[in-house]
């Protein structure tokens, strides 16, 4: 049970504008100086929260003991509970959390409990950044033609998460067209410190760092302003709203110095693609990345927050920032409150937390120091593949024809010799015929959270265009253009400092304020482009200012897609070609035949930052937000249901009960063997979560396309499996439908499987289905960074529902892994240096995998074959949280009997 705190002779009063508060004073700790900034913010939840119970004494050593223990690589783990100040939400996996919360109410009902006692007890932030699909993209009205169109789509959606709001306590919900998650985050939801009042015995206010986990891995964005946070399971994010503490190991700290100044031509997206490709070759995975050295203080707190942003791709859990004398100006630049400002600066003093970078004798100890001269970063993209294939544009030419040639993989097409001049043409509205070839562009999109967040990339694209339009450049009418600001701040600069028309000008029309291209929700291509392309077997391309572009998530067209900053999305739509060398080739001509070079319209850095001065407010921020808990009318005219139980509707085709708690008991079950298990998928390396769940559209032959059409609905009303999150027959339809998924157990890419006893390939659904039948357990085979991508939980519960019990893999995206767990999914691990291949495995074997019931935290196990091969794996069940949570057969069952006993 829980006691009294041990470290309560650490609290001290501090006195601001004439209020006193109260806080635990970490600085008390000798080796604190030591210790990195990040690590801070762990030391000072595990000292406020330590009850010796969920946090224990002996928890607050280990983390003081971080220099001996993660400062020179040692094998030591320790493990740690952290207890986050909040959790965020965005409604693509808060609509399934609420749900969940939905139906472990009723479960607790039914096992004799109180359904009241099922409430977020840690602040939870729920931002509806719905995803908008871009039907309309070229058009002045493209974005009330998008939103009203989502909102039309997704209004059943909308009015659960609307009775979400009344029935749970301690949930702010921000409606739909207010902006992307992590950028309401940034700008307005971030408490930097919070001043709770709830835990003080005298009614004064006990100060602690803003901490946060999100259901989505960019949730690291919020580092850029000194917020630790990163993303985790949907499953876990409920665990820490009823007030679970994560448990973690410590974590080695890279110390990531930077010196020297940006070239006055480079952005923060090329500073970003340069880290994030330096960061992946070091290996960076499950550790923390921590910014320090004098080139930080040259760096706004928008492009700190691009970089931490991007923290997923290049592996690590955080990409953290200090707070620093830049971080409180950006909090006063965002209109918050100036007595709060002042109480978050005397804080940070008090407990030695707020950093000077030009300081060295601030920097703490880290495991491992990596430098960087900002002079250094080129401009560049990423592709086309995969993030962190960073290339400079000087040899961006060069690049994309070697991947035309090359064998198919990461950076390979294998288009023969013979093919590589194809045309294809085709007529367009206006009444022109128009050709495509390789490395034509069809989608430029400036999108995505890592970059719209930031001034100085978005009116870097601004004055760009205007400079283009001034001189007569235009952008082909059939490349799909688009403008997400995903703030309504952005689209107020941006108008205020006169560069929407020329943007518009080029096809760059506001399309909405959600997850957009970035995400796979760029809308259809033409059919004429379309057929063009297939029928010539054409590589043409995706140019987006986003952080994704793994194959077949831009658009099932666009076989290459590049990550670039809003200035160079702009530039490539003007040539209308990645093939192009821009120092060699002119981006166009006026309508004198003039030709027109790159360099005639990039802007300088010092320009973009004198626009940016004027024109980026506080009044804008008091404006856009003064309303935002409000919402639009659209969301106000709402009618949601009232009450603690959620009326659930049989026929609904977005919100349905879930299956997880159906077959619950009280009592735990007994850890049970898997025998006779056949693998439903044998998979390589780097499957992402968009490929286990793709939050897409729903393709028209796909299983979930049956299952909706058998309800009634059209082709036009499937809308994505993103949207219908909250039907778990929708999802496990989903599940492992991406077009590009590559199974060895058949020939060619696509959600096809091999049902093994029949040597019948069918749908991947189809197969788990009759394996079930059967009775036939499943496992998958998988290789290396199996689940990287974004943190959705779906792509832990979708397998589940297929009825697989335990995957093989080379290696874990950390967050995958722990939602295996938490769908009580075993998740095993080869020894160092074997895969499927070395140990012999084709997948078309029966599989006995026997678990202990002593098992512990990365017990070796054996696996058996019906062919008599035998190899030994490592359970990657990395606490004795984790195994907690499998032998209750999940986190939210283990929730459940917590709450019930």
């Amino acid at each position: 049970m829980a006691g009294p705190n041990p470290f309560q002779n650490l609290q001290k009063e501090l006195t601001v504008n004439g209020e006193c508060f109260r806080y635990f004073d970490i600085s008390s700790f000798e080796e604190l100086a030591e210790l990195p900034y990040s690590i801070r913010v762990l030391l000072e939840s595990a000292v406020r929260n330590c009850d010796n119970f969920q946090v224990q004494e002996k928890d607050v050593r280990g983390i003081l003991s971080w220099k001996s223990t993660k400062s020179e690589k040692t094998d030591v783990e320790l493990e740690i509970p952290f207890k986050p100040a909040r959790v965020i939400l965005q409604d693509f996996t808060g609509v399934p959390a609420v749900v969940d919360f939905a139906a472990m109410r009723d479960a607790v009902l039914k096992l004799g409990g109180d359904p009241d006692k099922i409430n977020p007890i840690c602040p939870s932030d729920l931002v509806i950044d719905h995803s908008v699909q871009v039907d309309f993209a070229r058009t002045p009205l493209a974005l009330n033609k998008n939103q009203d169109l989502e909102f039309e789509r997704n209004k059943e959606r909308f009015t659960f998460l609307k009775w979400g709001a009344k029935a749970f306590n301690n949930m702010l919900i921000i409606p739909p067209g207010s902006g992307i998650v992590h950028q309401v985050n940034l700008e307005y939801l971030a408490r930097v410190v919070f001043q709770d009042d709830t835990k003080s015995k005298d009614g004064s206010k006990i100060l602690y760092p803003d901490s946060v986990v999100g259901t989505d891995s960019h949730t690291t964005m919020i580092n850029g302003l000194g917020v630790v946070g990163w993303g985790v399971g949907g499953i876990e994010a409920e665990a820490v709203m009823l007030g679970q503490a994560i448990s973690m190991l410590l974590p080695e700290v890279i110390g990531y110095k930077l010196v020297g100044k940006l070239n006055p031509l480079v952005t923060s997206t090329d500073l970003v693609l340069t880290i994030t490709k330096n960061l992946r070759q070091i290996g960076v995975v499950g550790k923390f990345v921590e910014f320090f050295g004098p080139g930080v203080s040259e760096l706004s707190i928008a492009d700190r927050a691009t970089i931490s942003n991007m923290c997923p791709e290049y592996g690590a859990t955080v990409g953290y920032f200090p707070i620093d004398q830049n971080a409180l100006d950006y909090l006063r630049q965002t209109n918050r409150a100036e007595d709060k400002v002042q109480v978050i600066e005397a804080y940070f003093k008090a407990t030695n937390q707020l950093r000077n970078f030009s300081d060295a004798s601030q920097d703490p100890v880290y495991t491992q120091v990596i430098e960087l001269d900002l002079g250094t970063v080129v401009t560049s993209v990423s592709g086309p593949k995969r993030p962190h294939d960073r290339v400079s544009v000087s040899d961006m030419q060069k690049d994309f024809q070697e991947c035309l040639t090359n064998k198919v993989g990461f950076k390979g097409f294998a288009i023969p010799d013979a093919q590589l001049k194809t045309e294809g043409s085709f007529s367009w509205t206006d009444g022109n015929t128009y050709s495509l070839r390789h490395g034509s562009v069809v989608i430029a999109a400036i999108t995505s959270c890592t970059n719209t967040s930031n001034p100085s990339v978005m009116l870097g694209a601004g004055l760009l265009a205007k400079k283009a339009v001034a001189l007569g450049l235009k952008v082909a009418p059939y490349i799909k253009t688009s403008l997400s600001p995903y703030s309504g701040v952005v689209t107020y600069y941006l108008k205020e400092s006169g560069v929407v028309p020329a943007l518009e000008e080029l096809g760059f029309h506001v399309v909405g304020y959600g997850c957009m291209t970035c995400i796979g929700n760029s809308g259809p291509l033409d059919d004429n482009i379309a057929n063009t392309i297939e029928k010539n077997n054409l590589v043409c391309c995706g140019v987006l200012s986003g952080n994704r572009n793994f194959e077949g998530r831009i658009h099932p067209n666009t076989r290459a897609n590049y990550l670039a900053s809003p200035l160079l999305v702009i530039a490539y739509a003007l040539a209308g070609t990645v093939d192009i060398d821009f120092e060699k080739e002119p981006i166009g001509t006026t309508p004198e035949g003039n030709n027109v070079f790159l360099r005639d319209i990039w802007p300088t850095r010092a320009e973009i930052q004198e626009v940016e001065r004027q024109h980026v407010i506080p009044a804008m921020f008091r404006d856009v937000y003064a309303k935002v808990e409000l919402g639009a009318s659209s969301w106000q005219s709402l009618n949601a249901p009232t009450g603690k139980l959620y009326p659930w509707d049989n026929a609904s085709t977005y919100i349905k009960h879930p299956p997880f708690f159906e077959t619950m008991t009280r009592d735990l079950p007994k850890i049970g063997n898997i025998v006779g298990a056949r693998a439903l998928l044998n998979l390589g390396d780097s499957v992402t979560t968009d490929h286990i769940s793709p939050a897409g559209s729903i393709a028209r032959n796909s299983p979930a396309a049956r299952y909706l059409s058998e309800r009634g609905l059209t082709p036009r009303e499937y809308n994505s499996y993103g949207s219908r999150r909250g039907n778990d027959a929708v999802m496990a339809r989903g599940t492992f439908a991406n077009i590009r998924l590559v199974n060895k157990l058949v020939s060619g890419a696509g959600p096809r499987t091999l049902h093994i006893p029949s040597g019948e390939e069918m749908d991947v659904f189809d197969c788990a289905e009759r394996y079930a039948q059967e009775g036939t357990a499943l496992i998958a085979i998988v290789g290396k960074d199996y689940g990287s991508g974004s943190s959705r939980d779906w792509a832990a519960k979708g397998p589940y529902l297929l009825g697989i019990k335990a995957v093989i893999a080379e290696s874990y995206e950390r967050i995958h892994r722990s939602n295996l767990v938490g769908m009580g999914i075993v998740p095993l691990q080869y020894l160092e240096g074997q895969n499927a291949e070395t140990v012999g495995l084709t997948g078309k074997e029966l599989f006995n995998i026997v678990l202990p019931d002593n098992l512990k935290p990365h017990d070796k196990i054996t696996v058996e074959t019906d062919s008599g091969l035998q190899f030994q794996v490592i359970v990657r069940f990395d606490t004795e949280v984790d195994l907690e949570y499998f032998r209750n057969g999940g986190i939210l069952n283990y929730m459940i009997r917590k709450m019930i006993a």
